[in-house]
């Protein structure tokens, strides 16, 4: 436990060390006054995690001093060495480095878990003592315990050479979450709420073509294809490439833009001539458009991706174009945008109507 240099009523403070998306974090937990809250936003890189439900910062020298967080135990050098290989077998298969960093990161902390453990005495049972005592223990989320078996399995099998029996591992039931999806006149409000060009294409292409964040950041001037009116996302999640449909007025607005900022290697660059849009910088700029357009729903850039299956479920479209054009393995995954979509309940008439 530690004291910030804040006032009195703060009280104290907790701290820790936390893997949050395949990065090393500081979570730090303290009373639920709004006061306290404003303040710590105001440190640099803090931002809220909702899988540990917790505030965290960057995990730097600078913070670690001033939280008093002791430095990480080295892993032994051979296991150092056989997450080296796992990462070098990763990117043979030709994982994405994303994945890799989140895998090598949930293995490094179930190792450090068993830090008093060989490799070769893991088994099972460590796995279900794993998920009790540190995913429950610090109520992390399903996906996160998904994620972390998936990663144990993967390891165990190509670098070790060991089978764990994975049924048997305990696998959480799989929460049934609808997607949240905005109404026509929202995402409208949203789309026309900036002034700036670039940041009202961006958002307004997420929309209109149903693109992932990393799909709209990985697009290049070639892949807009005018003249027969799609857009090739290439290499996009689970290396596929896939098309979708632009209108006219999408393909206007890309030549206002266009003419206005001449990209050269991505469509949408930073303020450097060549290099990619952040993701970070386009957060902030929905972040912005829900500010100046008055909704306060904590919408993400995905919830554009969902509300574009949505309303075209709603204009009619057949639900195995939609899969197509999401790039969805199963039709499984496009078959819940039907739980949200508003057409048929609206033709339900209510009892109470009746009354």
């Amino acid at each position: 436990m530690f004291q910030l240099k804040l006032p009195q009523y703060y009280q104290m403070y907790k701290a820790k060390l936390i893997q949050h998306k395949g990065e090393s974090r500081i979570a730090v937990s303290f009373e639920k006054k709004q006061e306290l809250i404003d303040r710590f936003k105001k440190l640099k890189g803090a931002k809220w995690s909702a899988t540990f439900k917790v505030w965290h910062l960057p995990d730097t020298a600078a913070y670690r001093q001033k939280f008093k967080i002791p430095a990480e135990k080295q892993l032994p050098t051979e296991v150092r060495q056989q997450i080296e290989k796992f990462i070098q077998w990763l990117r043979s298969k030709r994982y994405s480095e994303s994945t890799i960093k989140t895998y090598t990161e949930a293995i490094r902390v179930f190792l450090r878990f068993f830090d008093e453990k060989s490799l070769g005495k893991i088994e099972n049972e460590d796995i279900v003592i794993f998920n009790n005592e540190y995913i429950l223990k610090n109520k992390l989320s399903a996906s996160y315990q998904n994620q972390m078996v998936n990663a144990i399995k993967l390891f165990f099998q190509t670098v070790q050479n060991k089978r764990l029996d994975i049924e048997k591992i305990h696998r959480p039931k799989k929460p049934k979450i609808l997607p949240n999806v905005l109404s026509k006149e929202e995402i409208k409000a949203i789309l026309e709420a900036h002034g700036n060009l670039k940041h009202r294409t961006m958002l307004s292409l997420i929309y209109a073509c149903g693109l992932r964040r990393s799909e709209l950041l990985n697009l290049k001037p070639a892949d807009v294809d005018s003249k027969r009116g799609i857009l090739l996302i290439k290499q996009a999640k689970g290396k596929k490439d896939r098309i979708a449909p632009i209108s006219e007025k999408i393909i206007e607005l890309l030549r206002q833009y266009y003419k206005s900022y001449k990209p050269q290697t991505w469509l949408f660059e930073g303020q450097t001539k060549g290099k990619q849009y952040s993701e970070k910088s386009l957060e902030n700029v929905l972040k912005q458009a829900l500010q100046k357009a008055n909704i306060k729903k904590p919408v993400s850039l995905h919830w554009l991706r969902h509300s574009y299956a949505t309303h075209l479920l709603e204009s009619g479209t057949d639900l195995r174009f939609i899969q197509e054009l999401l790039g969805y393995n199963s039709s499984k995954t496009t078959e819940i945008y039907t739980h949200v979509s508003t057409k048929s309940l609206q033709k339900i008439k209510s009892p109470f109507d009746d009354l």
